[in-house]
């Protein structure tokens, strides 16, 4: 049984992969920053170990040897940042990022995984052409996600080199938005809570009012579900893909007005069916589609799950809420919120 290490296992995409892992027979050790998770990890068979990437002596609560594969998902994002504190992403992405590739070398790792942003592609949105996983990163350099995808360009360039130089393979996601189910529907946009855009559409399908649609109905984007995510983790970790940046996707990019009306059959009142009320005078969200031929090809990836049964899926996840001894409950999240 190979050992892997997950790092930011207590976030979201973390945490669905350690699951993922151990169920598809991996042995996982789950790693993140909070002092407990409850007992969470236990009850998966999976064992967690509190730390801070940036202390190195933490470092030495891990396994030593014969881990086969790291994957790092620990990060500070900009959607859960109260305020603007740029070190806080230097010191995160950058140093904290080696001091996990010091303990990889170490360790003897074969695979490392690790994540970037798709803000670093941000000049090509806007069109249905697919963005390729090779693509130059250009970026604005003026608004929140800015030094956010600067540091982590710069950790994906030290993970490259660290590959060369110890003889590893890497595997870099360009990340968009993962969507999957937390009990925390908020996140913070220029350093101000809000409610995410989607569950503020589920909670007003579920009331039955009528839903404003902003700009272009036929505007397209890219819904992609934490499950097809975790495959990719997994095939990261099994296949023999080259070391490089793998997008990631569905292939099935979907409209506003086919995003919003998906919502309203999945979550809304039968008796009631929210209304679309259409103002193109309000700004698109941003759109784009990304190429995963090169994931497809090189991973052998398929993605399984389409928008509706991620919707269907997500529903279910709300209405368990298995992470609850994990994340808690959507009132911890949602006091004070306007």
């Amino acid at each position: 049984m190979k050992k892997v290490v997950v790092f930011g296992a207590t976030g979201k995409v973390g945490c669905y992969s350690a699951l993922h892992l151990k169920k598809v027979g991996f042995d996982v050790v789950a790693v993140g920053h909070r002092p407990s998770d409850n007992g969470f990890f236990a009850d998966y068979g999976i064992k967690y170990i509190s730390m801070d990437i940036l202390k190195e002596d933490t470092f030495d609560k891990l396994p030593q040897c014969d881990v086969y594969g790291v994957i790092h998902f620990a990060a500070t994002l900009p959607a859960t940042m109260d305020g603007y504190h740029p070190r806080v992403f230097v010191e995160s992405n950058i140093y904290g990022t080696m001091n996990v590739l010091d303990y990889a070398v170490k360790a003897g790792v074969q695979r490392f995984i690790f994540a970037r942003t798709v803000a670093d592609v941000y000049y090509l949105y806007g069109t249905q052409k697919p963005i390729p996983a090779d693509a130059p990163s250009k970026f604005p350099l003026n608004t929140d996600h800015s030094i956010y995808a600067i540091t982590k360009n710069a950790a994906c360039d030290i993970v490259a080199h660290y590959a060369a130089k110890y003889n590893f393979k890497y595997y870099i996601f360009r990340f968009a938005n993962v969507f999957c189910y937390h009990p925390n529907p908020t996140f913070f946009k220029d350093g101000q809570k809000r409610l995410t855009g989607q569950r503020a559409i589920i909670e007003q399908a579920k009331k039955g009012e009528d839903i404003e649609l902003w700009g272009d109905p036929e505007c397209k984007r890219d819904v992609f579900y934490v499950k097809d995510c975790t495959q990719i983790v997994e095939k990261m970790l099994t296949g023999n893909g080259e070391s490089g940046t793998y997008n990631i996707g569905n292939n099935m990019p979907v409209t506003r007005m086919e995003q919003i009306q998906g919502i309203i059959d999945v979550f809304g009142r039968k008796d009631k069916p929210s209304r679309i009320i259409v103002n193109r005078d309000k700004p698109n969200s941003p759109n784009f589609c990304l190429d995963i031929s090169k994931t497809i090809e090189q991973l052998g990836y398929e993605p399984k799950y389409d928008y509706i049964s991620f919707l269907k899926d997500l529903k279910h996840e709300m209405e368990v809420n298995r992470f609850e001894k994990l994340w808690g409950k959507e009132s911890d999240y949602t006091q004070g919120l306007e």
